[in-house]
Protein backbone atom coordinates (compact mmCIF):
# COMPACT_ATOMS: atom_id res chain seq x y z
CA UNK A 1 0.00 0.00 0.00
CA UNK A 2 1.48 3.28 -1.04
CA UNK A 3 1.68 6.24 1.91
CA UNK A 4 -0.18 9.56 1.09
CA UNK A 5 0.49 13.01 3.11
CA UNK A 6 -2.17 15.38 3.00
CA UNK A 7 -1.15 19.26 2.05
CA UNK A 8 -3.32 22.07 2.75
CA UNK A 9 -3.13 26.02 2.92
CA UNK A 10 -5.69 27.61 5.47
CA UNK A 11 -6.67 30.95 6.59
CA UNK A 12 -8.73 31.41 9.35
CA UNK A 13 -10.85 27.97 8.55
CA UNK A 14 -12.01 27.00 12.51
CA UNK A 15 -15.55 26.24 11.39
CA UNK A 16 -14.13 23.78 8.58
CA UNK A 17 -10.99 22.23 9.62
CA UNK A 18 -11.81 19.67 11.91
CA UNK A 19 -14.50 17.99 9.60
CA UNK A 20 -11.71 18.00 7.21
CA UNK A 21 -9.52 16.52 9.13
CA UNK A 22 -11.20 14.21 10.92
CA UNK A 23 -12.45 12.75 7.71
CA UNK A 24 -9.03 12.01 6.18
CA UNK A 25 -7.93 10.15 9.51
CA UNK A 26 -6.85 6.33 8.58
CA UNK A 27 -6.78 7.46 5.09
CA UNK A 28 -3.94 9.86 4.85
CA UNK A 29 -0.38 9.05 6.46
CA UNK A 30 0.92 12.13 7.16
CA UNK A 31 -1.21 15.88 7.33
CA UNK A 32 0.81 19.35 6.60
CA UNK A 33 -1.21 22.50 7.04
CA UNK A 34 0.43 25.32 6.15
CA UNK A 35 -1.16 28.41 7.71
CA UNK A 36 -1.28 31.91 5.94
CA UNK A 37 -2.10 34.19 8.44
CA UNK A 38 -5.15 32.67 10.49
CA UNK A 39 -6.32 35.16 13.13
CA UNK A 40 -8.85 32.15 14.81
CA UNK A 41 -8.23 29.10 16.50
CA UNK A 42 -7.17 27.34 13.14
CA UNK A 43 -3.65 26.51 14.07
CA UNK A 44 -4.65 25.06 17.59
CA UNK A 45 -7.49 22.91 15.78
CA UNK A 46 -4.82 21.52 12.78
CA UNK A 47 -2.56 20.33 16.06
CA UNK A 48 -5.35 19.32 17.86
CA UNK A 49 -6.20 16.85 14.61
CA UNK A 50 -2.82 15.59 14.64
CA UNK A 51 -1.08 18.34 11.62
CA UNK A 52 2.35 19.47 11.47
CA UNK A 53 1.37 22.85 10.74
CA UNK A 54 3.73 25.44 9.17
CA UNK A 55 3.62 29.22 8.61
CA UNK A 56 3.86 31.01 5.53
CA UNK A 57 3.63 34.60 4.63
CA UNK A 58 1.19 35.40 2.34
CA UNK A 59 1.96 36.99 -1.09
CA UNK A 60 -1.07 37.19 -3.11
CA UNK A 61 -0.23 34.02 -4.97
CA UNK A 62 -2.47 30.35 -4.11
CA UNK A 63 0.68 28.69 -6.18
CA UNK A 64 3.26 29.84 -4.39
CA UNK A 65 1.95 28.72 -1.10
CA UNK A 66 0.75 24.62 -2.98
CA UNK A 67 3.99 24.27 -3.85
CA UNK A 68 5.33 25.08 -0.09
CA UNK A 69 3.36 22.73 0.89
CA UNK A 70 4.15 20.26 -1.21
CA UNK A 71 7.66 20.58 -0.08
CA UNK A 72 7.23 19.77 2.77
CA UNK A 73 5.36 15.64 1.91
CA UNK A 74 7.86 12.94 2.32
CA UNK A 75 4.93 10.08 1.90
CA UNK A 76 4.15 8.30 -2.04
CA UNK A 77 1.73 10.47 -2.84
CA UNK A 78 0.31 14.16 -2.02
CA UNK A 79 -3.35 14.59 -1.44
CA UNK A 80 -4.29 18.34 -1.87
CA UNK A 81 -7.54 19.43 -0.30
CA UNK A 82 -9.20 22.32 0.94
CA UNK A 83 -10.79 23.08 4.23
CA UNK A 84 -14.32 23.29 2.89
CA UNK A 85 -13.75 19.65 1.37
CA UNK A 86 -14.60 16.30 3.03
CA UNK A 87 -15.15 12.43 2.60
CA UNK A 88 -17.58 10.46 3.85
CA UNK A 89 -17.24 6.72 4.76
CA UNK A 90 -18.18 5.25 1.34
CA UNK A 91 -15.38 7.70 0.04
CA UNK A 92 -13.00 7.32 2.88
CA UNK A 93 -13.22 3.06 2.13
CA UNK A 94 -12.70 3.80 -1.50
CA UNK A 95 -9.71 6.23 -0.90
CA UNK A 96 -8.14 3.43 0.84
CA UNK A 97 -8.98 0.69 -1.37
CA UNK A 98 -7.03 3.17 -4.01
CA UNK A 99 -3.59 3.02 -1.91
CA UNK A 100 -3.76 -0.82 -2.48
CA UNK A 101 -4.80 -0.44 -5.94
CA UNK A 102 -2.32 1.87 -7.38
CA UNK A 103 0.58 0.04 -4.97
CA UNK A 104 2.01 -1.61 -7.97
CA UNK A 105 1.10 0.77 -10.74
CA UNK A 106 2.94 3.63 -12.80
CA UNK A 107 0.40 6.34 -11.84
CA UNK A 108 0.96 10.13 -11.57
CA UNK A 109 -2.22 12.01 -10.85
CA UNK A 110 -5.43 10.31 -9.54
CA UNK A 111 -8.61 12.43 -10.30
CA UNK A 112 -11.16 12.75 -8.13
CA UNK A 113 -15.05 13.55 -8.48
CA UNK A 114 -15.66 17.10 -6.78
CA UNK A 115 -18.70 17.44 -5.80
CA UNK A 116 -21.84 19.77 -4.67
CA UNK A 117 -20.50 22.99 -6.59
CA UNK A 118 -23.65 24.10 -8.28
CA UNK A 119 -25.24 24.65 -4.31
CA UNK A 120 -23.11 26.96 -3.96
CA UNK A 121 -22.60 29.43 -6.60
CA UNK A 122 -18.62 28.22 -7.58
CA UNK A 123 -16.90 29.42 -10.42
CA UNK A 124 -17.53 25.82 -11.61
CA UNK A 125 -20.53 25.51 -14.36
CA UNK A 126 -20.59 21.48 -12.85
CA UNK A 127 -22.18 19.62 -9.93
CA UNK A 128 -19.84 16.71 -10.14
CA UNK A 129 -16.51 16.88 -12.11
CA UNK A 130 -13.09 15.41 -12.05
CA UNK A 131 -10.82 17.21 -10.79
CA UNK A 132 -6.60 16.12 -9.81
CA UNK A 133 -6.19 15.39 -6.70
CA UNK A 134 -3.78 12.94 -5.86
CA UNK A 135 -0.18 13.19 -6.47
CA UNK A 136 2.77 11.22 -7.14
CA UNK A 137 5.33 12.97 -4.45
CA UNK A 138 8.59 11.78 -7.04
CA UNK A 139 7.10 13.80 -9.58
CA UNK A 140 8.18 17.39 -7.95
CA UNK A 141 4.86 18.70 -9.29
CA UNK A 142 4.16 22.18 -9.67
CA UNK A 143 1.57 24.51 -9.28
CA UNK A 144 1.04 27.78 -11.20
CA UNK A 145 -1.12 30.63 -11.90
CA UNK A 146 -1.83 33.43 -8.82
CA UNK A 147 -5.29 32.20 -8.47
CA UNK A 148 -7.35 29.32 -9.24
CA UNK A 149 -4.14 27.50 -9.46
CA UNK A 150 -3.62 24.14 -11.30
CA UNK A 151 -0.70 21.98 -11.50
CA UNK A 152 1.60 22.29 -14.19
CA UNK A 153 1.98 18.45 -15.90
CA UNK A 154 2.09 15.96 -18.84
CA UNK A 155 1.67 12.66 -16.45
CA UNK A 156 0.19 9.48 -16.35
CA UNK A 157 -3.37 10.22 -14.99
CA UNK A 158 -6.32 7.87 -13.92
CA UNK A 159 -9.92 8.58 -13.13
CA UNK A 160 -10.82 6.92 -9.36
CA UNK A 161 -14.91 6.78 -8.16
CA UNK A 162 -14.04 8.74 -5.10
CA UNK A 163 -16.45 11.44 -4.36
CA UNK A 164 -15.46 14.66 -1.94
CA UNK A 165 -17.97 16.55 -0.98
CA UNK A 166 -17.99 20.66 -1.00
CA UNK A 167 -19.08 23.10 1.46
CA UNK A 168 -17.87 26.30 1.22
CA UNK A 169 -18.79 28.40 4.09
CA UNK A 170 -18.73 31.50 2.12
CA UNK A 171 -18.49 33.06 -1.64
CA UNK A 172 -15.03 34.08 -2.27
CA UNK A 173 -15.43 35.83 -5.16
CA UNK A 174 -14.25 38.80 -3.68
CA UNK A 175 -11.12 37.81 -2.65
CA UNK A 176 -10.41 35.96 -6.19
CA UNK A 177 -11.47 38.97 -8.03
CA UNK A 178 -9.02 41.50 -5.86
CA UNK A 179 -6.23 38.68 -6.73
CA UNK A 180 -6.93 38.70 -10.57
CA UNK A 181 -6.92 42.61 -10.07
CA UNK A 182 -3.89 42.58 -8.10
CA UNK A 183 -2.32 39.73 -11.09
CA UNK A 184 -2.74 41.67 -13.86
CA UNK A 185 -1.13 44.89 -11.99
CA UNK A 186 1.61 43.10 -11.30
CA UNK A 187 2.27 42.66 -14.56
CA UNK A 188 1.41 38.77 -14.28
CA UNK A 189 0.61 37.57 -17.83
CA UNK A 190 -3.09 35.88 -17.73
CA UNK A 191 -3.43 32.77 -19.05
CA UNK A 192 -5.87 30.87 -21.18
CA UNK A 193 -7.10 29.20 -18.63
CA UNK A 194 -7.19 32.19 -16.30
CA UNK A 195 -8.47 34.08 -18.67
CA UNK A 196 -11.82 32.16 -18.68
CA UNK A 197 -11.80 31.87 -15.07
CA UNK A 198 -11.66 35.87 -14.47
CA UNK A 199 -14.62 36.03 -17.17
CA UNK A 200 -16.86 33.44 -15.46
CA UNK A 201 -16.13 34.57 -11.65
CA UNK A 202 -17.49 38.43 -12.80
CA UNK A 203 -20.14 36.49 -14.41
CA UNK A 204 -21.52 34.53 -11.99
CA UNK A 205 -20.53 36.22 -8.77
CA UNK A 206 -19.48 39.92 -9.68
CA UNK A 207 -20.48 43.20 -8.89
CA UNK A 208 -20.73 46.34 -10.62
CA UNK A 209 -18.08 47.73 -9.45
CA UNK A 210 -15.80 44.70 -10.08
CA UNK A 211 -17.18 44.69 -14.15
CA UNK A 212 -15.59 48.31 -14.30
CA UNK A 213 -12.57 47.32 -12.90
CA UNK A 214 -11.84 44.50 -15.26
CA UNK A 215 -12.71 46.82 -17.98
CA UNK A 216 -9.28 48.00 -18.89
CA UNK A 217 -7.82 44.17 -19.22
CA UNK A 218 -10.38 42.99 -21.29
CA UNK A 219 -10.04 45.84 -23.80
CA UNK A 220 -6.75 45.11 -23.86
CA UNK A 221 -7.13 41.80 -24.00
CA UNK A 222 -9.83 42.00 -27.12
CA UNK A 223 -7.41 43.79 -28.88
CA UNK A 224 -4.22 40.87 -28.31
CA UNK A 225 -3.66 39.23 -31.23
CA UNK A 226 -2.19 36.55 -29.41
CA UNK A 227 -5.63 35.64 -27.55
CA UNK A 228 -7.66 33.19 -29.10
CA UNK A 229 -10.85 33.10 -30.02
CA UNK A 230 -12.97 32.14 -26.92
CA UNK A 231 -10.69 34.60 -24.90
CA UNK A 232 -11.92 37.52 -27.62
CA UNK A 233 -15.23 35.93 -26.88
CA UNK A 234 -15.24 35.78 -23.29
CA UNK A 235 -13.71 39.43 -23.12
CA UNK A 236 -16.33 40.41 -25.19
CA UNK A 237 -19.03 39.16 -23.19
CA UNK A 238 -17.13 41.22 -20.20
CA UNK A 239 -17.07 44.09 -22.23
CA UNK A 240 -20.86 44.17 -23.43
CA UNK A 241 -21.55 44.21 -19.86
CA UNK A 242 -20.03 46.92 -18.81
CA UNK A 243 -21.18 48.79 -22.02
CA UNK A 244 -24.57 47.90 -20.66
CA UNK A 245 -23.85 49.40 -17.25
CA UNK A 246 -22.11 52.61 -18.48
CA UNK A 247 -25.74 52.58 -21.08
CA UNK A 248 -23.05 53.28 -24.10
CA UNK A 249 -24.81 51.75 -27.04
CA UNK A 250 -21.58 51.93 -29.52
CA UNK A 251 -19.54 49.81 -26.89
CA UNK A 252 -22.65 47.62 -26.52
CA UNK A 253 -22.73 47.00 -30.73
CA UNK A 254 -18.73 46.56 -31.29
CA UNK A 255 -18.51 43.88 -28.81
CA UNK A 256 -21.73 42.28 -29.98
CA UNK A 257 -20.33 41.69 -33.41
CA UNK A 258 -17.18 40.46 -32.10
CA UNK A 259 -19.17 37.73 -30.58
CA UNK A 260 -21.51 37.12 -33.46
CA UNK A 261 -17.72 36.48 -35.65
CA UNK A 262 -18.67 32.75 -34.56
CA UNK A 263 -21.81 31.69 -32.95
CA UNK A 264 -23.26 34.47 -30.33
CA UNK A 265 -23.05 33.23 -26.99
CA UNK A 266 -25.92 33.19 -24.50
CA UNK A 267 -24.09 36.25 -22.29
CA UNK A 268 -24.42 38.15 -25.01
CA UNK A 269 -27.62 37.36 -25.70
CA UNK A 270 -28.96 38.04 -22.20
CA UNK A 271 -27.18 41.45 -22.16
CA UNK A 272 -28.60 42.34 -25.40
CA UNK A 273 -31.94 41.75 -23.99
CA UNK A 274 -31.47 43.33 -20.82
CA UNK A 275 -30.47 46.51 -23.39
CA UNK A 276 -33.72 46.27 -24.83
CA UNK A 277 -35.20 45.65 -21.74
CA UNK A 278 -34.56 49.05 -19.95
CA UNK A 279 -34.99 50.84 -23.47
CA UNK A 280 -38.67 49.75 -22.75
CA UNK A 281 -38.14 47.88 -26.27
CA UNK A 282 -39.75 44.75 -24.81
CA UNK A 283 -40.60 43.14 -28.21
CA UNK A 284 -36.40 42.95 -29.03
CA UNK A 285 -35.84 42.37 -25.69
CA UNK A 286 -38.23 39.04 -26.57
CA UNK A 287 -36.03 37.92 -29.28
CA UNK A 288 -32.60 37.98 -27.63
CA UNK A 289 -33.84 36.04 -24.46
CA UNK A 290 -35.64 33.66 -26.22
CA UNK A 291 -32.44 33.32 -28.41
CA UNK A 292 -30.57 32.79 -25.29
CA UNK A 293 -32.12 30.29 -23.71
CA UNK A 294 -33.38 28.03 -27.07
CA UNK A 295 -30.98 29.25 -29.51
CA UNK A 296 -27.53 29.56 -28.23
CA UNK A 297 -25.30 28.32 -25.90
CA UNK A 298 -23.70 30.01 -22.41
CA UNK A 299 -19.90 30.19 -22.21
CA UNK A 300 -19.36 31.29 -18.83
CA UNK A 301 -22.25 31.24 -16.87
CA UNK A 302 -24.37 28.17 -17.22
CA UNK A 303 -27.57 30.12 -15.83
CA UNK A 304 -27.96 32.44 -18.59
CA UNK A 305 -28.37 29.93 -21.08
CA UNK A 306 -31.14 28.09 -18.26
CA UNK A 307 -33.13 30.34 -16.04
CA UNK A 308 -31.99 33.38 -16.26
CA UNK A 309 -33.66 34.30 -19.71
CA UNK A 310 -36.83 32.36 -19.25
CA UNK A 311 -37.50 34.61 -15.98
CA UNK A 312 -36.77 37.91 -18.02
CA UNK A 313 -39.15 36.29 -21.09
CA UNK A 314 -41.87 35.95 -18.16
CA UNK A 315 -40.91 39.38 -16.68
CA UNK A 316 -40.81 40.63 -20.59
CA UNK A 317 -44.72 39.07 -21.26
CA UNK A 318 -45.99 40.13 -17.62
CA UNK A 319 -45.14 43.72 -18.87
CA UNK A 320 -47.16 43.74 -21.86
CA UNK A 321 -49.84 41.83 -19.96
CA UNK A 322 -49.58 38.16 -21.43
CA UNK A 323 -49.94 36.38 -17.97
CA UNK A 324 -50.24 32.93 -19.28
CA UNK A 325 -47.18 32.92 -21.27
CA UNK A 326 -45.09 34.30 -18.35
CA UNK A 327 -46.29 32.21 -16.27
CA UNK A 328 -44.86 29.08 -18.69
CA UNK A 329 -41.66 30.44 -18.69
CA UNK A 330 -41.66 30.61 -14.96
CA UNK A 331 -42.60 27.64 -14.50
CA UNK A 332 -40.01 26.13 -16.80
CA UNK A 333 -37.02 28.32 -15.31
CA UNK A 334 -38.88 26.36 -11.82
CA UNK A 335 -37.97 22.94 -13.71
CA UNK A 336 -34.90 24.18 -14.53
CA UNK A 337 -33.34 25.03 -11.26
CA UNK A 338 -34.81 22.22 -10.19
CA UNK A 339 -33.22 19.77 -12.20
CA UNK A 340 -29.76 21.22 -11.78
Amino acid sequence: MVTVSLCMIVKNEEESLARCLDSLKGVVDEMIVVDTGSEDKTVEIAKACGAKVYNYKWNDDFSEARNYSFSLATCDYIYAADADEELDEDNRQRFIKLKQDIAELDIDIVQMYYCNQLSFRTVYNYDRELRPKLFKRVRNFRWEDPIHEQVALDPVICNSDIEIIHRPRENHAGRDLASFRKAVDDGRYISKRLHGMYARELFMAGSDEDFVKAKDFFAEAVKDNNRSIDEIKEASCVLAHVAVLEKDPEALLKYSLKDATTEMSSEMCCELGDYYYEKKDYDEAIVWFFNAAYECSSILDIKKSKEYPRLALAKCYRVLGNEEQAADYEREAAEIEKGE
